[in-house]
């Protein structure tokens, strides 16, 4: 399984995945689930991945060759599409064919596979915008009353979000929130696991202006869970019931 999230603020958009992948208690690997698309100072998409890496993974390479096609057009190319909305609505659709053919192929043993994706970007002139794209190729947006969107182990590292994240959050503090609450779902699921990626694109510079990979035994990393894990613990001792 994964946990990926992304924000949507007025100062720009932060996202983060873990990089573990799960196909069985003896089946643990390391895949990266976040990939950038640029053409600096004109467009930046960002796609982070959850689910099935057979069907993540092909979709990612086909819209590459899509994006390399020498006949490649707005309609089928995420560096071409005139809006972000057109760029979920290639994404989802690839997402869906991939999905479909690959449940085709796997129908014999009884199975099925599945993905979603969070889709961040702004091109040139236009908004910054944020969706969740369902494996059937539909889609949701980030709004001013919910900046933020998840995919995979979302819940454990959900509550923290809920209580800081606002369209104002200045994107140093968004950093902190979207870390905090991956430590939360590291610590409740064996299934989400270091490295870390994190990347911040700010408003109107259609480029990625921040990347880091955070390895296990971070000692930035480390502090700030076990300062966390401090407060919480303070704040809970200071509390009283009622009468």
């Amino acid at each position: 399984m994964t946990y990926c999230v992304g924000l949507l603020l007025n100062e720009g958009m932060v996202c983060l995945s873990d990089t573990r992948t799960n196909a069985g208690l003896d089946n643990i690997s390391t895949y990266r689930k976040m990939f950038h698309f640029e053409e600096p100072g004109e467009r930046v998409i960002t796609i982070m991945t959850a689910g099935s890496l057979s069907v993540t993974q092909t979709t990612l390479a086909r819209l590459r060759e899509a994006i390399e096609d020498p006949g490649a057009t707005e309609e089928t190319s995420i560096m071409l599409a005139p809006t972000m909305l057109k760029v979920a609505s290639i994404i989802g659709g690839m997402l869906c064919q991939v999905r479909l053919e690959i449940d085709e192929k796997m129908a014999t043993m009884k199975q099925a596979a599945s993905a979603s994706m969070i889709v961040a970007g702004q091109r040139k002139g236009g908004a910054m915008r944020l969706f969740l794209i369902y494996p059937e190729g539909n889609f949701i947006e980030a709004t001013e009353d919910t900046p933020f969107l998840q995919i995979g182990e979302h819940k454990y590292g959900k509550p923290i979000l809920d209580r800081v994240v606002k369209p104002g959050t200045p994107l140093a503090d968004a950093e902190k929130a979207v870390l905090l609450s991956m430590d939360s779902t590291l610590r409740s699921n064996l299934s989400v696991g270091m490295p870390l990626d994190l990347a911040v694109i700010r408003r109107d510079a259609c480029t990625v202006t921040r990347q880091r990979r955070i390895e296990a035994g971070d000692p930035g990393f480390r502090a700030m869970s076990e300062a966390w894990s401090k407060a919480l613990r303070d704040g809970f001792t200071q509390i009283t019931l009622g009468a």
